[in-house]
């Protein structure tokens, strides 16, 4: 029955890699529920398996296109991070992966205890801020902050996280493949487009 019980998980990780592709869910959790759901079982698949089924499902519909595009997002991105230098940006997310597909938006993240001057230097640089937001999760019983920054940049829609400086003593794990979260700083990120612009930081 081993057999049997993959296949479903599989099965299962390219239900939900569809339903997040398409946009009928927005989060691997709920995609995966509603796949299971979708097929009447009860087995969940990693959110790693998912990514993977996800993956595979953008590369077969958008081919050469997903390459030129994802060169585009790092430079766009890099552009992006040179501006906000003094903070310390990093890339993070599917454009740092290198598994960013047609709706992936560009992450860049901050440790930083005032936005405002995030933003601030960001609206000097000419930059129109679409929206902010204050986020609160919870994981493990402690509850953790975040501060949202939503702008466009050549057409790319670009998120920046801001943490409190407190975190930058804890090592975050990756949720979707439960690696260390490190991205790439400006000068990682050049380094990168230099040599190869389309390499991949994806756990073995």
């Amino acid at each position: 029955m081993k057999w049997k019980k993959e296949s479903l998980r599989q099965k299962i990780a390219k239900e939900a890699a569809i339903l997040l592709y398409t946009g009928q869910e927005k989060e691997y959790k709920q995609a995966k529920m509603r796949a299971a759901e979708n097929l009447g079982v009860k087995i969940l698949p990693s959110n790693r398996e998912v990514a993977e089924e996800l993956d595979r499902l953008a590369q077969e519909l958008e081919g050469e296109e997903r390459e030129k595009r994802l060169i585009e997002m790092r430079k766009t991105a890099l552009q992006t991070m040179k501006v906000l230098k003094k903070f310390n940006p990093r890339l993070i997310g599917s454009v740092w992966r290198g598994t960013a597909n047609k709706n992936s938006d560009i992450d860049i993240l901050i440790l930083h205890d005032d936005p405002e001057q995030i933003i601030a230097t960001l609206e000097n640089a000419g930059f129109s801020i679409r929206r902010t937001e204050r986020q609160t999760t919870e994981k493990r019983g402690e509850r953790k902050h975040s501060f949202h920054i939503f702008l466009e940049n050549l057409g790319y829609e670009i998120e920046i996280v801001v943490k409190p400086l407190e975190e930058a003593e804890i090592e975050e794990k990756c949720e979707i493949y439960g690696d260390k979260l490190t991205g790439l700083s400006i000068e990682e990120l050049e380094k990168v487009l230099r040599e190869n612009p389309l390499r991949r930081f994806l756990p073995k």
